[in-house]
């Protein structure tokens, strides 16, 4: 009689099998990390250059949108009102009023901006912070002022303002900068034509503002923040004259 032959695999076929495929899923696998890997990294770098170019443009915004007003305050142990040119230009803090906000951008009510240098986190590098306060009057601005004082050297008369504080309502618009600092622009004849302080102290407004900063970490092919010059719209004088 002849031996009926049975079909199937042998244990050998079997294990070549489960290896093929394994290497097939390793392989697959590995290309979807990669793959995943390259898409995280092209939408960080996406949202870091969005990042830089959205902080350039508030910081322009907000500067373009400056409205020179004057502040009306009551120094203390005075019954009398003063008044006061309402700008404050350090050379780590600056503070003046804008028709720009960050939350209604150029809809909304003016406010009074405060920027503020201040340590980043874990005192590695600094950061730009800005606070906002609703700009309703003179007397809103005046909340700010303390007065004048005399300059020991020229004996010029020199505005006080309170300090800029942090708080939960300051806005991150630059973190881990090397540096960033303030000048300010004056016009002069000439030969010189214009003149760059690091403090703001003449009684008229500038024509311009200057904000250096460096990133700590440079990456390549990745905007980064730069030296921002940007002009001041005034075409009047703090007493609401036409300036010349």
């Amino acid at each position: 009689m002849r031996s009926k032959r049975e079909t199937g695999l042998t244990l050998i076929e079997v294990m070549i099998a489960v290896s093929l495929v394994g290497l097939l899923s390793v392989g697959m696998l590995t290309a979807i990390r990669i793959g995943l890997g390259a898409m995280g990294r092209a939408n960080e770098h996406l949202m870091d250059n969005r990042r830089v170019a959205n902080t350039r443009k508030v910081l322009e915004a907000e500067i373009a949108g400056f409205v020179p007003v004057t502040a009306i305050y009551r120094p203390e142990q005075e019954e009398r009102t003063q008044s006061m040119m309402f700008f404050e230009g350090e050379p780590q803090s600056m503070r003046f009023v804008s028709s720009y906000s960050l939350g209604e951008a150029w809809r909304g009510d003016p406010q009074i901006l405060e920027f503020q240098v201040i340590p980043g986190e874990k005192n590695f590098g600094v950061r730009l912070i800005v606070n906002e306060w609703r700009y309703t009057g003179p007397r809103s601005a005046g909340i700010f002022c303390l007065g004048h004082v005399a300059d020991p050297t020229t004996g010029a008369q020199l505005s006080r303002f309170r300090p800029i504080e942090a708080g939960p309502h300051s806005f991150v618009l630059a973190d881990k900068l090397r540096y960033c600092r303030f000048s300010y622009l004056e016009r002069m004849p000439q030969p010189k034509w214009q003149t760059w302080h690091n403090s703001w102290i003449l009684p008229r407004w500038p024509n311009g503002v200057r904000i250096e900063m460096e990133p700590l970490e440079e990456k390549s092919g990745r905007l980064s923040l730069g030296t921002l010059v940007a002009p001041l719209r005034v075409n009047r004088s703090p007493d609401y004259g036409f300036s010349d």
